[in-house]
Parts: structure tokens; sequence; C-alpha cells
């Protein structure tokens, strides 16, 4: 797909998604020099915050995919992050707009870092308008790619809420969010992490090159899904587990649920949902960096081999000194020591060409999966209904 004609890509609906997925490297360098750019006011904006307040809520909301960068970078920030100063939390705007009465106090100050593609879907205006009305002392942190977007609207003129802009093209005009989710994840990774800005930099020199290995390495992808495949499952642990709902999302998206999509965490797979492997079935499991969580990967991996149904189990994963012995896609060690929640983004790649390449396996048009139209880029059909406190 990365090395077809432009007319080939045309006739397949697949040149949008192609490009967007393959010029993600090139995004996040730009995504750090943005983040170089804004640093001395994201600095400012935080300790103001907490200057003010003894603790602080901090409340990743997003809807969809956009949610999805909260569940992958909360559990690495919460590991980092000064926790009796900071809580942190993921919680999709889905939720909170349903639910606010269970997650929004008045008097628990709140940092709602808001993710979005276009910034116009109605639950991400809504949980931003049921903060506003139920928390006393509300800041926000908008991190979004569309600057003529509602919530980037909202920012104007508002001292408690920071607006970080996304790269322009990190604004996917295909139906699924590619360069937008990973653009938003290192954002959010850049500004919460404790890191030095030097081992900042370094990872995503590193992550560039990882995922332009992605790109150039796309016969190997090709040769996995040559297989008769009904059914997708990936893996992953801490914050590889909210990435792989992402991944298996990608999936759902591009192929308009033709081919059947299941995530999990290795540990959680033997409760019941390691039933829906069968023999039509791939398994990717997303191998963590940290020696301890990888024992548990490699254990779940070497068990579905040792099971011998799955028509095949694949290990993405960085070669460290364990590793598994069965199939994988492997990077070098130089990204070693890079933390799950930063490996995110070179992994999702594999993920979304994965999809990619199962859209047009199945007859799909990635550009614009939905045949019905009854899913839309920008959510519709959502009523807001009057809280009332």
């Amino acid at each position: 797909m990365f090395t077809s004609r432009q007319e080939e890509l045309e006739s397949l609906g697949a040149l949008i998604t192609t490009k967007e997925i393959a010029q993600q490297p090139d995004l996040w360098a730009e995504v750090y020099s943005l983040f170089e750019q804004k640093y001395s006011d994201i600095k400012s904006f935080l300790e103001k915050i907490a200057t003010k307040h003894e603790r602080v809520r901090i409340i990743f909301t997003g809807a969809g995919t956009s949610a999805y960068v909260g569940d992958t970078v909360a559990p690495y920030l919460k590991e980092k992050i000064d926790e009796m100063q900071w809580e942190i939390q993921s919680i999709p705007t889905t939720t909170l707009v349903s639910n606010p009465y269970q997650f929004l106090k008045a008097d628990f100050p709140t940092l709602l870092v808001s993710f979005a593609r276009s910034g116009n879907s109605p639950e991400s205006v809504a949980a931003v308008e049921l903060a506003e009305q139920i928390v006393t002392d509300f800041y926000q942190l908008t991190i979004t790619c569309a600057k003529e977007g509602e919530l980037a609207k909202r920012s104007i003129g508002d001292e408690n809420n920071l607006l970080l802009l996304m790269p322009e093209k990190s604004n996917d005009q295909g139906f699924a969010m590619t360069g937008s989710y990973t653009c938003m994840t290192l954002t959010a990774l850049l500004v919460f992490d404790t890191i030095s800005v030097e081992d900042k930099t370094t990872i995503v020199h590193t992550l560039c090159a990882m995922g332009e290995s992605v790109i150039s390495r796309e016969d190997e992808l090709v040769k996995v899904m040559h297989s008769d495949v009904e059914r997708i499952i990936y893996l992953g642990s801490g914050s590889l587990e909210g990435l792989s709902r992402e991944a298996q999302l990608k999936l759902l998206e591009l192929t308009a649920g033709q081919v059947v999509t299941a995530f999990d965490s290795p540990l959680g797979f033997r409760h019941g949902p390691k039933s829906f492997v069968n023999e039509k079935a791939l398994v990717f499991v997303f191998v963590s960096n940290e020696a301890y969580t990888r024992q548990y990967d490699l254990d779940m991996l070497s068990e579905l081999k040792q099971d011998d149904i799955a028509k095949g189990i694949y290990a993405i994963e960085v070669a460290g000194e364990v590793n598994f012995d069965g199939d994988s896609f492997e990077f070098g060690t130089d990204a070693e020591g890079i933390p799950d929640a930063y490996l995110a983004l070179p992994y999702v790649m594999f993920a979304q060409t994965i999809a990619l390449l199962a859209s047009i396996k199945v007859g799909n048009k990635p550009d614009t999966p939905s045949p019905t139209g009854t899913v839309n880029r920008v959510v519709k059909g959502v009523t807001i209904h009057e809280y009332r406190a």
C-alpha cells in the first residue's frame, strides 16, 4: 500500500488513509517542535494550578479513539506523577455526559484534558459545559487537531483553558483516526511526563525511526494477512491494554465489522475471552518493555502457541533479554528502554496497517468504510439533555 501509485490507491478508496498512516513519524517530529515552542506556557499553566490547590483531579477525556488516548497514557503517568498532588483518571466524554454526578465534584479542583480530532463531537462540548456547571475550580487543557473546532474556539480568552493545537495534517481527513491519535498521545506524554526534556528528545527521535521501519517493512504485514482469517485479537498490559482497544477499533472501523475483533490484557484473556480463539483467529500481543510485565505477555504468547488453535500468534515487541520464540514483528534494541506508553505510537502503526490491509482484503474502502453511512467521521444523532444538579 505504501509503495502503490496514487491511481491504484484511489481506485481502492484507500489514498487518504494510506497517506495518513505513513506520514505519522513526520508529524511526531512536528509535535515535539510544537511542544518546545509552548513549553514555557505549559509549565506556567500547570504551576499556576498547583500553587492554588493542594490536590487537583486530572481527567483525561474524549470520545471513541480520543478516549483511548487517555486510556493509553494514564497508567504510565499514574506511575510517574505525584498523585498526592495530581489525581489522574481517564473517563470518556460518553461516560461523563451520561453520568456527570459520579465523576464531577463541586469541591474537587479539576483539570479536564480534552482530546479531540475535530472538537465538534456533541459529547466533547457537553462534557466541558457540564464540568463548568458543576466544578467550582475548573481548568482545561484542550488538545485538538482542528483550530476551527468548537473546543478550540471555546479556549479563546479563557486564562484557565490552555489550547495545544496539533499539526495541521494530524486532522485526519479519512474516516479513521490515525495521526490524530498518535499526535495527541505524544503531546499528553510530553506535557505530563516527569522525565527530562533531553530524555524526551531521545525518545521522540527513536519513535520516528521505529515508525519509519513499520512503513518500510510492510511486506511482513502483507504476509501475515495472506492467511484465511476471520477474527483478530489484540492483547496488551498497562498502557498497551489501552492501545489494544484502539487497535481493535481500527480493524472494526476499516472492515465495517467484516472481521470480528476483540481486545484484552494477557492476564484477563484467560478469564473467558480466550474462548474467542479458533482456527481462523490471529492473535497479536503488544509486548511490554518493562521486564516484570513482559513476563506475563510472553507467558500468554507461549500458552497460545502451545494450544495450537489460532491461525497465527504474533508478538509485537522490542528485542530484549527475553523474547517470544515464535513469530514476531520485532524492533531493534535501541528502543529497549522506551516506556510502554511511548511505544504505543509505532505499535499502533503496525495495527493501523493491519486494519488497512484487512479492509482491502474484504473489499471495503478504508477512506469511507461505512457503506450504510450509519457511522460518521464526526458522530451525529446525539441528543444532549439538560442536567440539573
